[in-house]
């Protein structure tokens, strides 16, 4: 049995370069008609579909379901949001390059398991988002699951898919409205556990992937 992934990361947010936005519940630009379109025709249409709590999922999803004509309501995973960067939330980083923080020299010893001051670190968000995914994929076993969420969650999930750490992880590019696939197969009969595979990472939303 199949449990098949569908991850779309939400549209660009409008935003000075470089600014923090982490779990600010900030807006997103929908306008790339030709991205929804893309995504509308791509994407299966009897799904399960998830998005974080913050509005800018909700946004991308609703543009992309204008282009399918679907309705409904999706499944909102709080724990599905972006990793939160604490007190940073809101800054850029140029303002802590220019500042000398030792906070940000320390944080870039080691990016994948360093927090950031009242924020966590993506090896945190890793195990957040795995726990989301392990449910999910239990409750919508043989499936198609598509989940609107954030570079972050969507690095998680291909890191829980290909077993990487932290540091690994934040290698993958994770870009706005791209696409990417993960699907579990599970355990033949008697067995408790089957495997992830990796379909596509970061595709645009013009390319199709086999249903």
């Amino acid at each position: 049995m199949i449990t098949r992934w569908w991850w779309v990361r939400h549209g660009p947010v409008p935003s000075q370069k470089g600014l923090i936005y982490g779990q600010r519940d900030v807006s997103c630009d929908t306008s790339d008609l030709a991205a929804f379109k893309g995504l509308a025709k791509t994407l299966p249409e009897d799904a399960v579909w998830v998005t974080s709590n913050l509005v800018r999922t909700h946004e991308t999803l609703r543009a992309i379901w204008q282009q399918s004509g679907k309705q409904g309501e999706p499944l909102s995973e709080p724990n599905f949001a972006e990793q939160s960067f604490g007190d940073w939330e809101g800054l850029t980083w140029d303002d802590f390059h220019a500042a000398k923080d030792p906070a940000y020299a320390q944080f870039w010893e080691d990016p994948g398991n360093n927090s950031m001051p009242g924020g966590e670190s993506f090896a945190d968000l890793i195990e957040r988002v795995r726990s989301v995914i392990e449910r999910l994929t239990d409750e919508h076993a043989g499936s198609d699951i598509v989940a609107v969420t954030h570079s972050g969650t969507i690095r998680s999930a291909i890191a829980v898919a290909l077993g990487l750490d932290a540091t690994q992880a934040l290698n993958v590019v994770v870009d706005c409205l791209a696409l990417s696939r993960i699907d579990y197969l599970g355990g033949s009969e008697g067995s408790s556990r089957g495997g992830w595979r990796v379909t596509g990472i970061n595709l645009l939303p013009y390319n199709s992937i086999d249903r």
